[in-house]
């Protein structure tokens, strides 16, 4: 197949396995847009994105706009005369008009099987609801929100343990194997978009890091969910002394009788009791300190079965 002419837009990690792809397949990508360098570390010294940074090793042009609506932005994305863009986790609305210039229009790569998960956080929604299975689309873009027909779409399964951040790393490369094949099934004829089912449809609103406060009123699978799900951002907490304790890692850990109040601690090896069942602390981090074990935190604060973990609900969520 000849090569294609391609726009890439796209910014975090996820995105940077799909433009190498590209690159590899022998596609011109003729520009890379992605969001503006921002400030970031101790310093808040501005830092480029991960796209900008792949795009830059590759030797690729790069432009980050603060806004598609400019006229004169869209006029230069015109003039590219693209066969294609490929979109990954952009973090800008395309107007209309950009998604009808491509001659093959918009594709985007949508971290889950649509209609399900349609919107800003699919993978750690899918582990928040106790999804069994999660994947790729690779969609044709229009005006709403996830709504496009479908060219591919392939399945994951989500694995007991399995992080957000694990199924991130899972998605991406899959994502980048499937916007190729979709690329040349489409340009070839061999490949149709396809509606999307209207049944089905669940939306996956932005992640707020107060979703991270654990009530241990909940059964120990939503909490053993919440942790999985809220790993690495925006990260799970506890209030002990009025300051927010991040847990890392955790499992679902046995039940035993006598059952004290959720939130109480239950042995010394860091097994807490929940709503209905038992979680056992893997990995705890007090603020400005180094991420211990649940056994080492308990030591450290001097907790005993039957104490409570946290504060109690007056003072926050414990």
């Amino acid at each position: 197949m000849a090569p294609l002419t391609l726009a890439f837009m796209g910014t975090p990690d996820f995105s940077v396995p799909a433009l190498k792809a590209l690159v590899e397949a022998g596609h011109r990508v003729r520009r890379v847009y992605t969001q503006p360098p921002r400030p970031a570390g101790r310093g808040q010294q501005p830092r480029k994105t991960a796209v900008h940074r792949a795009a830059d090793a590759l030797g690729l042009p790069v432009v980050h706009p603060d806004t598609l609506r400019d006229p004169e932005i869209f006029e230069s994305f015109r003039r590219l005369g693209l066969d294609a863009a490929v979109v990954v986790a952009y973090g800008l609305i395309l107007p209309k008009p950009y998604l009808t210039a491509p001659r093959l229009g918009c594709l985007n790569i949508h971290a889950s099987l649509l209609p399900r998960w349609r919107g800003a956080a699919p993978i750690q929604r899918a582990i928040l609801a106790g999804d069994r299975e999660s994947g790729v689309s690779i969609m044709r873009m229009e005006e709403g929100l996830d709504t496009g027909p479908v060219i591919l779409e392939e399945p994951v399964a989500i694995e007991p343990q399995m992080t957000a951040g694990d199924l991130h790393d899972a998605l991406a490369p899959l994502g980048a194997r499937l916007v190729v094949e979709a690329l040349e099934g489409l340009a070839g004829g061999q490949l149709s978009p396809q509606p999307q089912p209207e049944e089905g449809v669940t939306y996956a609103a932005k992640l707020e890091k107060a979703e991270g406060r654990i009530d241990w009123t909940q059964p120990a699978e939503a909490v053993d969910r919440q942790v999985r799900g809220l790993t690495p951002w925006p990260g799970c907490f506890f209030l002990r002394g009025g300051e927010p304790v991040k847990l890392l890692a955790a499992q679902i850990a046995p039940a035993g009788l006598g059952w004290p109040a959720p939130g109480a601690v239950l042995d010394r090896q860091g097994r807490v009791a929940c709503g209905k069942g038992a979680l056992k602390l893997l990995r705890v981090q007090r603020p400005g300190r180094k991420p211990v074990s649940g056994e080492e935190f308990l030591r450290g604060e001097r907790l005993n079965p039957g104490d409570p973990i946290g504060d109690p609900p007056e003072g926050g969520a414990g």
